[in-house]
């Protein structure tokens, strides 16, 4: 359950590439220990949000205020430090192939921090616990299952104890087995770990799982936000048809 305060702010956020606006003057708020599920068809903007935010993206206008902090205003050197307090999963879980999944866990950790290596151990081996694969700890990607690549990918995202989490369909080429596990172990370790999430997700089972609220994005636009149910149970033509089409594909 998240509490009152407010972690991430965005006013007025806009971006285009040439003619084609992917986020057009959006607003909204996530709160402290929120899981926040972001819809809407491909092409509007979902990722783009999340991309801008973590600053890969400069938009054309806006404010994202993290921590009290306007990202957009920041030197390299204050986002690096910002980004250090954020994780980002990505699709493809953006493993390094040539690197073993020890070596993937450690980077982020000999980059931003100066642990000693026994602390480097400890802190990957509780991260590989937490995602149920500390036996994997000396594979190469290339062993791994696509489900499994994708728990390493969440590891490596938490292992700097991110307080906000962004994810960007997470469950994407997963079967739908293993996308409920993958959807369950993101609710569990945002319980445990107290951290905030922005989900990009066409997938409505993990919306369902994951979500404390939702916002449908459309031609640039926050058009429907509310709960699960107030945007499955919409009488919205639009949202019925996009959520009956979803419904259909599981």
């Amino acid at each position: 359950m998240a509490d009152s305060i407010i972690l991430v702010e965005i006013y007025n956020l806009s971006k285009r590439f040439g003619e084609l606006v992917v986020l057009d003057n959006i607003s909204l708020n996530v709160k402290n220990a929120e899981n926040l599920v972001v819809f809407g068809q491909s092409g509007t903007g979902k990722s783009v949000l999340l991309k801008c935010m973590i600053g890969l993206l400069e938009p054309e206008n806006g404010e994202i205020f993290i921590k009290g902090k306007d990202v957009l205003k920041l030197g390299i050197k204050e986002l690096n430090n910002t980004r250090k307090f954020m994780g980002f999963l990505f699709q493809s879980a953006a493993l390094y192939d040539s690197m073993s999944v020890r070596e993937n866990l450690e980077f982020p950790l000999k980059k931003h921090f100066n642990f000693s290596p026994k602390e480097l151990n400890d802190k990957v081996m509780h991260t590989l616990e937490l995602v149920s694969l500390e036996n994997a700890v000396e594979k190469m990607p290339s062993e791994l299952s696509g489900g499994m690549r994708k728990r390493i990918g969440l590891a490596r995202s938490i292992i700097t104890d991110p307080e906000l989490m962004l994810y960007d369909e997470p469950t994407t080429g997963l079967d739908p087995i293993t996308s409920k596990e993958i959807s369950e172990l993101i609710l569990n370790l945002q319980n445990k770990l107290r951290m905030t999430s922005i989900v990009v997700t066409h997938d409505l089972i993990c919306a369902e799982i994951i979500a404390d609220k939702a916002i449908f994005l459309n031609k640039g636009k926050i058009v429907h936000e509310g709960t699960i149910t107030d945007l499955t149970n919409s009488k919205d033509a639009f949202l019925r048809n996009f959520f009956s089409h979803e419904r259909i594909k599981e």
